[in-house]
């Protein structure tokens, strides 16, 4: 048996190559839209991908299970569970066939149960696997979105970020029952989860690549003995804010991926273009990516552009604060990176990248600049009563601990509660380190809130200076 796990950073997540070596076929599960990877790893090991699942309708990235199935001819598998409202648009022009709990398929002499585990989805199936050759036992299981190292997946998703109203308590109490069959398992099978240490899916995600169902026993506070009333209870406080795009996503991933690398696999890089021709792009109301590092924009930026640094988060806070329904524009240093970020963007479905322009974009440009404060500073400020503070970090974090007196707005709601915000006095943003502070005071400088100071190092920075902080009740 051939077995390869891949994992996106910035998506933290798991997908899985599943191979027979003695007849050159191999399973692809939870793909993501960056197929040629999977391609490119079954030819080194002279295998055919045959076959392509997931585990469920995915809410954090666009799902490249049916481009990969069309690239190759594999035949696509996907859940029938969960009942009308949980089926996949796509699955009869996709040629897919369906299973549900209690199917079998085989790739060469290894075998692949399905498994129905709702919960985090009323679909979500995971795939039991064994080794035939080795063993008719079962080898391990792929959790997808179900058991993760150290948690569980979160049943609150749907309602919270994707509108289905009253379905949060019904699937904690799914999800209660899927881990008593987790439970039942033997102890020896390995856990091979689709998300990691970073992922929003969760709130107690482990950094761990994998795991075994004894050891999740042992250390995963969901399988601790408890009743269904304080699971539920337990499951759903706490939970961080789900990304906007989440909504999307799913919507995406039910109606059917667009197949974006033709049957070729290339894909379009956006292309460079010269100031001029980019200089109306923010009067139109176009959507402008600063893609540098907070600091060398806070130093001089174009007014009414986003800054999103390129790092692990850039696609996160894309899909947090950037409308699926406008062009995009990048500002980046070259052409790898400007090719890099549009690639990010694709993995969670931002397409309409209109084009990028380079630094000389700031040349012989009026640049606006942001302020920046310490802690000092700002505790002065605030003790005269001149300015008003807002903590950017999320609900949960806020409430562990926070500046006395201020007021807790996520970076990523902060566009759409501009109108809360006493705009009178200067509006100091501040996180837990300065970054996502950086983001927040750019979105509310393109909103126009132009008193705008960043509390530089965060609240780190304030507690190393020895000032009060609001502790948790």
């Amino acid at each position: 048996m051939f077995f390869k796990r891949f994992y996106d950073d910035a998506l933290a997540q798991a997908s899985y190559m599943i191979g027979c070596q003695r007849t050159g076929e191999a399973l692809v599960v939870d793909p993501n839209r960056d197929v040629d990877q999977y391609m490119a790893a079954a030819g080194a090991e002279q295998l055919r991908i045959t076959r392509v699942t997931e585990t469920h309708i995915h809410a954090d990235f666009v799902s490249g299970a049916r481009e990969l199935a069309a690239r190759t001819g594999a035949q696509l598998l996907l859940s029938s569970e969960g009942g009308t409202d949980w089926q996949y648009a796509y699955a009869h022009d996709a040629q897919a066939r369906l299973v549900r709990d209690g199917d079998s398929f085989t790739i060469g002499n290894i075998r692949v149960d399905v498994m129905h585990t709702p919960g985090h989805t009323p679909e979500h199936i995971s795939f039991v696997v064994a080794d035939n050759p080795a063993s008719p036992a079962p080898w391990g299981i792929l959790t997808g979105d179900f058991v993760f190292v150290g948690d569980v997946g979160r049943p609150d998703l749907l309602e919270r970020a994707a509108g289905y109203q009253n379905t949060m308590e019904s699937g904690a109490r799914a999800l209660f029952r899927s881990l008593a069959r987790f439970r039942a398992l033997p102890d020896h099978m390995q856990v091979w989860p689709g998300h990691g240490a970073g992922s929003a899916c969760g709130k107690a995600l482990g950094a761990i690549p994998s795991s075994t169902v004894g050891y999740e026993k042992l250390g995963n506070w969901a399988l601790a003995t408890m009743s269904e009333d304080d699971f539920v209870r337990s499951v759903l406080e706490g939970q961080p804010e789900p990304p906007a795009y989440f909504a999307q996503m799913k919507r995406i991933n039910k109606a059917g991926p667009a197949i974006i690398g033709g049957a070729t696999g290339d894909r379009p890089r956006p292309a460079r273009v010269a100031p001029a021709s980019f200089k109306n792009a923010l009067s139109r109301g176009e959507i402008v990516i600063d893609t540098r590092a907070a600091a060398t924009f806070a130093e001089g930026f174009l007014l009414g552009t986003l800054n999103i640094p390129f790092d692990r988060s850039f696609a996160t806070w894309a899909g947090w604060l950037v409308p699926y329904d406008r062009d995009v524009w990048l500002i980046a240093a070259d052409d790898d990176r400007a090719n890099h970020a549009a690639h990010a963007l694709a993995m969670i479905g931002l397409d309409r990248i209109a084009g990028f322009v380079g630094p000389e974009v700031f040349e012989g440009r009026e640049l606006s600049r942001v302020q920046q404060a310490d802690a000092r500073d700002v505790a002065a400020l605030l003790e005269r009563g001149a300015v008003e503070v807002i903590d950017v970090r999320g609900r949960a974090e806020y409430d562990a601990g926070h500046l006395p007196g201020v007021v807790n707005i996520p970076v990523g709601l902060l566009a759409e509660r501009i109108g809360e915000l006493p705009i009178e006095r200067p509006i100091v943003v501040q996180c837990q380190a300065g970054a996502r502070s950086s983001i927040a005071a750019s979105v509310l400088l393109a909103r126009g809130v132009h008193r705008v100071i960043n509390l530089v190092g965060g609240i780190a920075a304030w507690q190393r200076a020895g000032l009060p902080v609001t502790e948790a009740a």
